[in-house]
């Protein structure tokens, strides 16, 4: 059985990567179905219908990234340029902010472009326009995938299921139910601790009175997805900059980091992530990087989920091989 067992995992993880896109899109859907089913349950026992139920935890996801993408992207974007140097990119989005006329500059020399027989840079602006139409198209899958995953909940599983030989299927949906609880546990305590984090910092650092306190606090809110190092390379550029104003502000604010270090590990972690994935930090680690390296920043979002879902099938199957 066990042997059994092994192989099916390998085939599955081979055919995870022959699919690896479709694959994404259906591992987003599932991460973001983990995500919003309590949310769904809570609005469903106030007698919410469970499809209105979604539709409006989607609502409230859309308003509160359209106020965080209107009120901290510009922000960020302009401190980001600040603070390493104004890319071309932050030029092109700073002069965008300020000056809607720039593209209608763009589309001129576009056409210009075009009959003078400059075709390269149009072609370059036809291959952005399909990878972000593509990438809409993709989000709208998973925002799909995610709503009937959520609304058809037992049926949804009854299909993961069907997948299997009918002698595994109780099997799988155990290992399902298991896999979505932990996943969807870790999702809402990584977003819980980078708030907190996110929060914490920029206050500190406001009180301090160190520049790009946002742009900081935002990596820091980022980079608790990373255990352990995630808040001291968040601790890095803060210091650096910290130092540049005076020593007496550099000490403080890796104190603030230390400080909040510490109440984060004895407090927060303890409370928020007391049903997530549990996972070794030194295996969160090298997800991490092989998922940075494999897939980018889809690979990196990715990557912890995927980690999660093979523990809990490697611990039920060496669980299961102690027992028998």
């Amino acid at each position: 059985m066990t042997f059994v067992k092994v192989v099916l995992i390998v085939l599955g993880l081979w055919f995870l990567w022959y699919t690896r896109d479709i694959a994404a899109m259906l591992l987003s859907a599932m991460l973001l179905a983990a995500l919003i089913t309590p949310f769904a349950d809570w609005f469903e026992k106030r007698h919410v219908p469970r499809a209105l139920s979604v539709i409006i935890v989607y609502l409230l996801l859309g308003m509160a990234l359209s106020v965080v993408g209107v009120l901290l992207v510009p922000v960020v974007v302009e401190q980001f340029t600040q603070l390493f140097g104004a890319t071309s990119l932050g030029i092109a989005l700073q002069e965008l902010f300020a000056n809607t006329q720039a593209m209608f500059d763009v589309m001129r020399e576009m056409s210009l472009s075009f009959l003078r027989g400059e075709t390269s840079s149009v072609s370059t602006v036809f291959t952005q326009v399909r990878g972000f139409v593509e990438g809409i198209a993709a989000l709208f899958i998973v925002l799909v995938l995610a709503f009937y995953m959520v609304v058809e909940e037992d049926t949804a599983r009854k299909v993961f299921k069907n997948f299997a030989p009918l002698e595994y299927q109780p099997y799988l949906a155990q290992l399902l139910a298991k896999m979505q609880s932990k996943i969807g546990a870790w999702l809402r305590g990584q977003i819980v601790l980078g708030l907190i984090v996110g929060m914490a910092v920029y206050a500190g650092l406001l009180i301090l009175g160190v520049k790009y306190a946002l742009l900081l606090a935002v990596i820091a809110g980022l980079l608790e997805i990373v255990p352990y190092i995630g808040p001291t390379l968040a601790l890095i550029p803060a210091a650096i900059v910290g130092f540049a104003g005076s020593p007496v502000v550099g000490f403080a604010v890796i104190g603030l980091y230390l400080v909040i270090q510490q109440l984060e590990n004895n407090i927060l972690v303890p409370k928020v992530m007391q049903k997530a994935t549990g996972l070794n930090p030194i295996v969160s680690i090298v997800a991490l990087l092989v998922g940075v390296k494999v897939g980018g920043l889809v690979g990196a979002v990715l990557s912890i989920p995927i980690a999660t879902m093979a523990a809990v099938v490697l611990d039920d199957l060496f669980c299961n091989g102690k027992n028998t």
